[in-house]
């Protein structure tokens, strides 16, 4: 069990290190590759269905490849030479997934799923009154949320958000720092008055 332990973080840890490293634009290149194919696929999504979008995805791929492969089969047969196909380092790949990669990624993603679940039963169960009453707040504004906007508008917007707030944070973090900490200190002192004036409100803690 130990050895598990010790294995999983690295591997997450280098996933979450990846994940910071292209929304924070370390490879300007990459970055703009990630976000511009994921960009333009939410965006074809809004026309276009997602059964067409991965069709025409499939048909351009399969286009670059057939017609690589005729070029390529052409080419030999002109140059008379023995080349052999063109994706042939590709195809004596090994692709398949390893049973330990399957175990590390699916403990994490169960670990995840639990504390979800955990939370999930702390807030509809009402184990803490106060808590219970914030998350049905944010569901009451997610209401009005999701009545000027839909699911994939918002998925674009989480998405520009995700490729530029992190790397704004980054140039202003202690003007965004400062007016945080102000806004925090009035939502504070409003559940605090809150807090004190109506019974059962406060925590258990307390």
């Amino acid at each position: 069990m130990e050895n598990n332990s010790v294995e999983k973080e690295p591997i997450t840890k280098h996933w979450r290190e990846q994940v910071v490293d292209l929304l924070y634009w370390r490879d300007v290149k990459t970055t703009g590759v990630v976000f511009g194919a994921t960009l333009l696929l939410l965006l074809s999504l809004t026309v276009c269905s997602i059964v067409s979008v991965c069709s025409y995805i499939g048909l351009a791929l399969l286009s670059v490849t057939i017609c690589f492969r005729i070029y390529k089969g052409i080419l030999q047969a002109i140059q008379k030479s023995d080349e052999g196909h063109p994706f042939k380092q590709y195809l004596d790949q090994e692709v398949a997934l390893s049973k330990d990669v399957v175990h590390k990624y699916s403990d994490v993603a169960l670990e995840k799923l639990n504390k979800t679940i955990g939370e999930l039963r702390h807030l509809f169960l009402v184990e803490d009154l106060v808590d219970s009453i914030k998350f049905a707040v944010l569901m009451w504004i997610l209401t009005y949320v999701g009545a000027l906007f839909n699911g994939l508008t918002l998925l674009i917007l989480g998405l520009v958000a995700a490729f530029s707030c992190p790397i704004i944070y980054e140039k202003h973090q202690t003007q965004i720092d400062h007016y945080l900490a102000l806004v925090n200190n009035q939502i504070k002192d409003i559940v605090g008055k809150v807090q004190a004036k109506v019974p059962g409100l406060k925590r258990k803690t307390e």
